[in-house]
């Protein structure tokens, strides 16, 4: 009786081990949570831009002064008193096998400095203070970044 107790243990042991092994990670975020907390984190929030870099020169000065606010009806706006410029943004699932999922896709239509912002950009890293964003050109290959921080 002993025996057949220890192999009642041993299955119900090892149907244990299996069961763990073949669930899935019901903790990890699905993609569209992922998306959502990306797009919770910015909008109806004030940010500046701490860095952009174009192809390795630095050209955060052209955006010095200007608070971005970022809209939960897909509108962007960048102000510094007496100058406002609209444009858009959004999340969107990333197409072109990055290392990021996700792209976060700014437009201005003008002027220059901020039609310079306007791409699909990948996600490097965001919490609740500060997104980081870079793009590789087609055109070149040349990479820039671009930090947003919250105010």
């Amino acid at each position: 009786m002993g025996a057949n107790i220890f192999k009642r243990i041993a299955i119900i042991f090892l149907m244990f081990i299996v069961s763990i092994a073949c669930s899935s990670d019901d903790d990890s975020p699905s993609n569209d949570s992922t998306k959502t907390d990306i797009e919770n984190i910015v909008k109806d929030e004030t940010w500046i831009v701490s860095q952009y870099l174009d192809d390795n020169e630095d050209e955060t000065h052209h955006y010095n002064g200007y608070e971005f606010t970022f809209f939960s009806d897909g509108t962007l706006r960048a102000t510094n008193g007496p100058n406002t410029y609209m444009g858009t943004w959004r999340v969107t699932d990333d197409d072109d096998n990055s290392q990021s999922d996700y792209d976060f896709v700014i437009f201005f239509s003008g002027p220059e400095d901020f039609e310079e912002l306007s791409d699909d950009w990948d996600i490097i890293s965001y919490n609740s203070n500060t997104i980081q964003l870079f793009d590789v050109s087609g055109g070149d290959g040349t990479t820039d970044y671009l930090t947003f921080t919250k105010l």
